[in-house]
């Protein structure tokens, strides 16, 4: 981990930006039980298996794998391995990679599934091997030893609440469009609950889609279908679930003829979507801290690899999947995003330099609202 992601996990560790929230979904507060994984007990020298599920999205390579990296060598002093594999949103390919991670006897494998139900049987095969399995990101059915993720429904609430906010009194003027994520994520399905529970009854949806594979590709085909349909000069708002869709939104938009884009939503505040923020583009995304998921999983990982079981003071509730009932888990607190609190946020807490953020192109905008 370099430096600037050293100082965002002391920062998100210290609850600098920290939202409490409430789990989501069905989470319930943990009895505190520890968790038997029927593995035997183990010393530093073990080998964690990471399978992540695609490499479209920056934050996979940028901040998830070197911090799971980095957390399990200190916690193992050096000696333990990772086994790391990118499914590239193929499912099949990450199914062959479970039987990899079997294969090579991983004393654990975290995984963020591509698919979150074809997986169950992957899962079933890694725990019938003696391998527990960790849910990253995604909940993936199956038996799954522990899990951590955001507060999804949150997410959409906040996305949801901030795109209400920008569009005032016009929210019931014209009609917003709605880019879910892929169906085979199921944050995607708690997102758009979340987004639906703030904006259902308060505008207009005239168009509304679950995206394929997240691409911004599917979401600008989508994005010129609507304009099509609608009009584009009545569409007042636009609900994108990330800001990698966000980015073909406004291109569409923007390709349109519109010279007043309707405000866009996003998440991930990934480099693009923070400028676009910056520049108006874009109204919002949501922060999520990278680094406090990250190091959760790598100490769950190390728990189960070294002792045979889950150290109970490590999750904080638990969690049902479709397949599995009082899942010990950790849910991460999330943060609205907008130009008001860039520095708070993803400069502060060192995801990105001022530098970074205002390039010569995004220089002026960021003199404006007062990125120096």
């Amino acid at each position: 981990m370099n430096t600037r992601m050293r100082r965002a996990a002391f920062a998100v560790a210290a609850g600098a930006m920290a939202v409490s929230l409430a789990a989501c979904g069905s989470a319930k507060e943990s009895g505190g039980s520890s968790k038997s994984t029927g593995s035997e007990k183990k010393g530093d020298n073990i080998t964690v298996g990471l399978l992540l599920p695609e490499n479209q999205t920056a934050r996979y390579e940028k901040f998830d794998k070197p911090i799971i990296e980095k957390q399990i060598a200190e916690l193992t002093n050096g000696k333990g391995k990772v086994e790391y594999l990118n499914a590239k949103e193929d499912a099949t390919l990450q199914a062959q990679q479970i039987d990899t991670m079997i294969t090579k006897k991983v004393d654990v494998l975290i995984l963020d599934a591509v698919d979150y139900k074809a997986v169950a049987s992957g899962v079933k095969r890694a725990k019938e091997a003696g391998i527990p399995v960790v849910a990253y990101d995604r909940l993936a059915e199956g038996p799954i030893a522990a899990y951590t993720s955001f507060d999804n429904e949150e997410v959409g609430k906040a996305q949801g609440e901030a795109l209400l906010k920008a569009m005032g009194d016009k929210a019931k003027s014209g009609k917003i469009v709605m880019m879910n994520g892929a169906v085979t994520d199921p944050n995607a399905a708690q997102f758009k609950a979340g987004a639906h529970a703030a904006l259902d009854g308060k505008v207009n949806i005239g168009k509304e889609y679950d995206t394929k594979q997240w691409k911004a590709e599917n979401a600008n085909a989508n994005m010129e279908g609507a304009i099509s349909a609608l009009g584009k000069d009545k569409i007042v708002g636009v609900y994108s679930a990330n800001d990698g869709m966000a980015g073909g939104i406004i291109t569409a938009l923007k390709g349109a003829g519109l010279k007043t884009l309707p405000p866009v939503t996003g998440q991930d505040a990934e480099l693009a979507g923070v400028q676009r923020i910056v520049t108006g583009e874009q109204y919002m995304s949501v922060f999520k801290s990278y680094p406090q998921e990250a190091e959760t999983v790598a100490k769950m990982a190390v728990s189960i690899a070294k002792t045979g079981k889950l150290d109970s003071s490590l999750t904080t509730s638990t969690v049902d999947s479709g397949t599995d009932k009082g899942v010990p888990a950790v849910i991460v607190p999330v943060v609205s995003l907008t130009k008001d609190n860039i520095k708070d946020t993803v400069i502060d807490q060192g995801y990105y330099t001022i530098g970074e953020i205002c390039t010569a192109k995004y220089k002026a905008a960021c003199d404006k609202i007062g990125l120096k």
